[in-house]
């Protein structure tokens, strides 16, 4: 992976890396834009190694650009991956100065950057860093069930087109990752009747979301993209469905929560394979719209479903695929935004 290259390819503005031995704090921080405004960095806590820690803030930095750009924010993209400390976070000191330490390292920052939670951060994570700098949203925000809902009603709004109705009752839907956006997609899903296959990394949470819903058939991790589905809802770490996999895929419609879930050339393929995408920046943006705004959970879902619909909408007008759509979309707003200059 040639860094550089990386950024100059997808348009980055900044990458720093930052450092606290005591706290073990070692994290990537990605800015991938700031034309809208200070970019939101969904803040990630994971085990994995240093490239991945690199390649995943590049990735997720430009998503939250397209995310907030289509959501009409006035924010641009960005993302800050943790590296799992070595000696764990289990003790609530620890997790303390860590996030605090990270709150620290970032002020300096804070014109530029505002953290918010992502995967494996809590809103009591953030209120850490906020003891530090008050470049920081989402504190008093779930923003996971939010995000949750909200790919709910997106995943409606898309199947009004690919499936010739938005009701969920008797549709098929697989969910591959079942944590706190996947659990609340498929709690809202069950309430309207689909028809559940999931899987999870972790089975034991497939397991017990199967015990709290009747009729919730589990399978494998890698066994999921060869399920027979109406809907295929990717909710996991990233980067799920490889190009490779596509031609495994028994769905019409792609719409879960996961961070690119496809890459450019898995998005080819399934639009190849008459596969109507819903992109994450589209679908999964329900959280950061309430995290960044006055909006309540309600609205910021609504929100989605209303951004959703036309794309869509537009996709059957000019004959493109909503994905290609979606980021026309953001690309254009910050286009228009961006032609006015910094102001006074």
């Amino acid at each position: 992976m040639q860094i550089f290259e990386e950024m100059q390819s997808r348009g980055h503005e900044a990458l720093t890396l930052l450092h606290h031995a005591p706290s073990g704090l070692r994290a990537a921080l990605a800015v991938h834009s700031t034309v809208l405004g200070p970019a939101i960095a969904g803040v990630r806590l994971r085990p994995m190694d240093e490239r991945e820690a690199l390649r995943s803030a590049l990735t997720l930095s430009e998503s939250l650009t397209l995310k907030a750009a289509l959501a009409g924010l006035n924010y641009g993209g960005g993302a800050c991956v943790l590296l799992m400390p070595e000696t764990g976070v289990d003790d609530p000191h620890a997790r303390e100065a860590l996030f605090r330490a990270l709150g620290r390292k970032v002020r300096p920052l804070q014109s530029l950057v505002v953290l918010t939670e992502d995967i494996g951060v809590t809103p009591s994570d953030i209120a850490f860093v906020a003891q530090e700098t008050p470049a920081t949203l989402g504190v008093n925000t779930d923003t996971s069930s939010v995000t949750g809902y909200g790919v709910y009603r997106g995943m409606k709004a898309a199947a009004r087109s690919a499936l010739g109705s938005e009701s969920m009752r008797g549709v098929r839907v697989a969910i591959l990752g079942v944590g706190a956006v996947g659990r609340t997609l498929a709690e809202y899903l069950h309430r309207e009747g689909a028809r559940l296959t999931v899987a999870d990394e972790r089975p034991e949470r497939a397991e017990a979301l199967a015990d709290d819903l009747d009729g919730v058939t589990v399978v494998g991790a890698q066994d999921l993209l060869d399920v027979p589905c109406d809907i295929l809802s990717p909710c996991g770490y990233g980067h799920s469905i490889h190009s490779a996999d596509v031609p495994r895929l028994q769905c019409r419609l792609i719409a879960g929560g996961e961070h690119h879930p496809l890459s450019r050339r898995g998005e080819d393929a399934v639009k190849e394979a008459g596969i109507m995408y819903i992109p994450d920046f589209a679908i999964n943006a329900a959280g950061l719209i309430a995290a960044a705004s006055t909006l309540t959970p309600e609205q910021a879902a609504e929100r989605v479903y209303s951004t959703v619909s036309r794309i869509v909408h537009i996709a059957e007008q000019v004959g493109k695929p909503p994905h290609v759509v979606a980021r026309r979309m953001a690309e254009r707003r910050i286009d228009l935004i961006g032609s006015l200059g910094r102001g006074a």
